[in-house]
């Protein structure tokens, strides 16, 4: 597992664990120095570009490691003469690990739904002559990010899991283009683009409440800030509690800096538009997004012409890569940008 050292001062360290990471931006909302920078999401938990989700400009950093004691998964740790400071002041710490009981009867329905792949179930008939299946349930608590999925599925209400937080989520319905950044980003597949039967409407993105940990991963990557989490409690018994809870709760998610650019390759483009049709940030423009391209002059964020794709404001660039996703033949690409 990879590490990164984003800050030493004395004999402390602030360490970075990409792989532990989910993308959610809690740690930038409890950063008093503004010193954390998070961008991309969507892009990059989609695998569209080569960066981490977090960054941090060291120069401001005063390793005060509330952000490590903020991070539901353990994504950032304090390390004091080599050793990792784990007290019940951290969040990470201070949640009760996922168990699983006697009553398990080893089905394996958590292990399939199991969204980061931290059950295994081994399985094996019975030896003393009954037609019954034998087994182990295993869990990884290092990388379970206390979903609920397995709690929820379990037929014999075998497993115990505690969430990180309560809160609130809510999608702006005229705002949404149902681009899927924030379900392809989402840990825990909280959301979901419901199906529809002719003539019939529903929501463009829907949540399953009890799998979300209101991490705000969603709301961070979505590319036209049409989603809204808002903590509203940590659950587990955390050591000086209120103190997070003032970073934490009923606060806005943070907004995500821009660590990425779009780059065209005017050679290979055929002018197809359909990186322009795609892009969420065109969409909100309902010509746009029904693909009336020709009938609209003035795109925001990507546009045809002469022939070729034309990146218009890069600015307002969401990341999240769709255009990319959708191109034919790779003319259109995310590269990281200096923040």
């Amino acid at each position: 597992m990879s590490e990164l050292v984003f800050g030493v001062k004395d004999d402390k360290q602030l360490v970075y664990i990409p792989e532990k990471c989910i993308g959610c931006g809690t740690c930038v909302m409890a950063c008093p120095k503004g010193s954390l920078v998070i961008g991309s999401v969507g892009a990059v938990a989609r695998g569209l570009i080569d960066k981490d989700f977090l960054e941090n400009r060291a120069e401001l950093c005063i390793l005060c490691g509330i952000c490590a004691k903020t991070c539901p998964t353990g994504a950032l740790e304090l390390r004091q003469a080599g050793k990792a400071v784990n007290d019940k002041s951290y969040i990470r710490v201070a949640l009760k690990e996922t168990t699983v009981s006697d009553k398990c009867v080893h089905c394996g329905h958590c292990e399939q739904i199991c969204p980061q792949g931290c059950i295994e179930v081994k399985q094996w008939l019975a030896d003393d002559g009954s037609a019954r299946v034998d087994g182990e349930t295993i869990i990884d608590n290092g990388c379970c990010i206390h979903c609920g999925w397995c709690m929820e599925v379990c037929p014999v209400d075998a497993i115990t899991v505690e969430k990180p937080f309560e809160g609130t989520w809510h999608r702006d319905e005229n705002t949404c283009v149902a681009c899927r950044t924030c379900v392809d980003t989402c840990p825990c597949n909280a959301l979901f683009n419901p199906e529809w039967d002719a003539g019939e409407r529903v929501d463009k993105v829907a949540q399953r409440p009890d799998a979300c940990i209101y991490c705000g991963a969603c709301d961070v990557s979505c590319p036209v800030n049409a989603i809204t989490v808002t903590k509203t409690a940590i659950v587990p018994e955390v050591e000086k509690k209120a103190l997070l809870e003032k970073k934490l709760l009923n606060t806005a998610a943070p907004r995500p800096t821009l660590t990425s650019e779009l780059v065209v390759d005017k050679e290979t483009c055929l002018g197809c538009g359909n990186c322009v049709i795609v892009c969420p940030v065109n969409a909100t423009d309902a010509n746009v997004g029904a693909g009336y391209l020709n009938e609209v002059d003035s795109k925001k964020l990507l546009e045809i012409r002469n022939g070729v794709v034309n990146v218009v404001d890069q600015e307002l660039c969401g990341s999240c890569g769709a255009c990319a996703m959708i191109c034919p033949v790779d003319a259109i690409r995310l590269e990281v940008r200096e923040v």
